[in-house]
């Protein structure tokens, strides 16, 4: 089994290119997914779902959900979605659909959808369907209130022959060309199949290639009309694109199962967090703007401490911008500036713009969301 795991995790990054079609399909590659990754992988949907349930107009508070999982594999968001939805008090019902090529992570999917949905005594149903995601027209009418893709969508080319296939490997296509290739197809999506008031959640690995590639289909789906939720706290062009080595993940602090501490000890991997990246896109204006205003930012990077001062970066009002506190002006209103971690949502009063980097004096006051 380790030597499994770490034959799928290079293939998942140092020799993604080399990645085959429908990996999954390779029994061994399956079970080595499923004892390694399926358990960290379906808790990140998590956040994006916390992040829509924050909105004041009950974006998922409705007594039916319909959700539409695309490139399911073995039901890994459908297992996620449940198990944040058990928490609910008032549990909705929830219909999923997942959309996969291959047979054997349908199978799979039923099997694990049965056992948790026996265990949380939950009112849900699956359909599955044997197809791939770029053949939009046989895909089911919606409307879902649901679209979900998570580490799909960076495996989606389209080959040079006009036939849509879901391909790993060798790029066919010029990268500006793959990037407006997926954008036009979570259009597509979006369009045929969300409701009025849907989400349409994007989960893409925290590599920097495959997470510049998700902003660049950001920015494409923003020019074609269609709005950013979140992680982003503003409407605008990705500031991360601009500097070739940048780019916007999260880093979430997460406890490991036994198993997966003893294949880490094995293989000398080390899955102690969640990484990835994530976009979730509407139709309508909602933005988590709505809840936290036009002057809060996203902390995107780690802490950068050097000799007499703390800085992060944020995204938000004006871009990506560096934040800076000088040890000397510390105070009890801005105390809370050194804990800041990636991925949180930030606002000050009195916080001093000198342009090329924010300032934090000692009379900011640091609001942590």
């Amino acid at each position: 089994m380790a030597a499994n795991v770490a034959r799928l995790s290079n293939l998942l990054t140092r020799e993604r290119k080399s990645l085959p079609q429908s990996y999954l399909k390779d029994k061994d590659i399956r079970e080595a997914y499923m004892a390694y990754y399926l358990t960290a992988n379906m808790s990140k949907i998590h956040l994006p779902l916390r992040e829509l349930s924050l909105h004041p107009a009950g974006i998922l508070r409705k007594g039916r959900l319909r959700i539409l999982d695309l490139g399911s594999g073995p039901g890994t968001a459908i297992l996620g979605i449940m198990d944040f939805f058990s928490a609910y008090a008032d549990l909705p019902s929830l219909e999923f659909t997942a959309v996969d090529p291959v047979d054997e992570n349908l199978r799979e999917a039923e099997r694990l959808f049965r056992i948790c949905k026996e265990e949380r005594q939950m009112a849900a149903s699956l359909l599955t369907i044997k197809t791939r995601i770029e053949r939009i027209k046989t895909l089911p009418e919606g409307p879902f209130d649901i679209i979900s893709l998570s580490n799909v969508l960076s495996e989606v080319i389209q080959p040079s022959s006009g036939h849509p296939e879901l391909v790993s490997g060798s790029q066919t296509m010029p990268g500006q060309e793959i990037l407006s290739y997926r954008s036009n197809l979570l259009k597509s999506l979006t369009n045929r199949g969300l409701a009025s008031d849907g989400s349409l959640i994007v989960i893409e690995p925290a590599l920097r290639e495959t997470s510049r590639e998700l902003l660049g289909v950001r920015d494409g789906l923003l020019r074609e009309g269609l709005r950013i939720y979140s992680p982003c706290l503003m409407n605008s062009s990705c500031p991360a694109l601009v500097n070739p080595k940048d780019w916007c993940h999260e880093d979430i602090p997460w406890e490991p199962p036994e198993l997966i501490r003893e294949l880490d000890t094995l293989t000398g991997l080390r899955k102690d967090s969640l990484k990835f990246s994530y976009v979730i896109i509407r139709k309508d204006s909602l933005s988590l703007s709505d809840i936290f205003g036009n002057n809060a930012f996203r902390v995107v990077s780690e802490p950068l401490i050097s000799k007499g001062k703390i800085e992060y970066y944020l995204c938000g009002p004006g871009g990506r911008r560096l934040a800076v506190r000088l040890n000397r002006d510390m105070s009890t209103l801005n105390e809370s500036f050194s804990s800041l971690q990636r991925g949180n949502i930030v606002s000050f009063q009195n916080l001093i713009d000198e342009g090329k980097r924010l300032r934090i004096w000692n009379d900011t006051a640091v609001n942590i969301a």
